[in-house]
């Protein structure tokens, strides 16, 4: 069985373009994860994605992630609630200036507190100065992301109130895979 599945692409192409969310109250922090760890990835991944099936490197050996975690240009910054890990923004450099945000979002106790417009918008501004923290690579001049129809219902909404334009729609059929949830039987709770 499949599903149609609705792809957006997104773009900034200035940092004039970013329009930051208000900061959430109380004690929210975002922090980079400077030292690749794919267990700490691999649990934001599934933590985030679990219930919006994201499925594309639940497949991946521990080699897989530290690899992509150690690409030059490459950054993880997660948002912490009093201490807690509450959802995750990842960048990747690419040519010519072009950032691409990878994966975004919040784990599920956390959506809905006023977060995660702060942390796209904290995300975006990273990805706006990032050339800082990586000497030799070019300014950026774009940042780009894609969300679709199985991301969470104010994905798209987010998105576009943080100054990105949509620059492109596809449509395809995809298998409907069940919702994995962070570990085995947690989308059933």
């Amino acid at each position: 069985m499949s599903i149609a599945v609705t792809t957006w692409s997104l773009e900034q192409t200035s940092p004039a373009d970013l329009l930051p969310a208000a900061e959430p109250a109380g004690d929210v922090r975002i922090v980079r994860s400077e030292v690749p760890s794919p267990e700490f990835s691999r649990f934001l991944y599934t933590s985030v994605g679990g219930d919006i099936r994201w499925t594309d490197r639940l497949g991946w050996t521990y080699a897989q992630w530290q690899e992509d975690l150690e690409r030059p240009g490459v950054e993880t910054w997660v948002a912490y609630e009093r201490g807690t890990p509450a959802g995750y923004v990842q960048l990747e450099a690419q040519t010519e200036g072009v950032v691409e945000i990878v994966y975004f979002g919040l784990i599920p106790a956390f959506r809905g507190r006023r977060i995660g417009g702060h942390l796209l918008s904290y995300g975006a501004a990273r990805a706006w100065d990032l050339a800082e923290r990586w000497p030799g690579r070019p300014p950026t001049k774009r940042v780009w992301l894609h969300t679709c129809s199985k991301d969470g219902d104010h994905a798209m909404d987010n998105y576009l109130r943080r100054g990105f334009k949509l620059f492109d729609t596809k449509v395809a059929e995809e298998p409907d895979i069940a919702s994995a949830g962070p570990w085995p039987g947690a989308s059933a709770v």
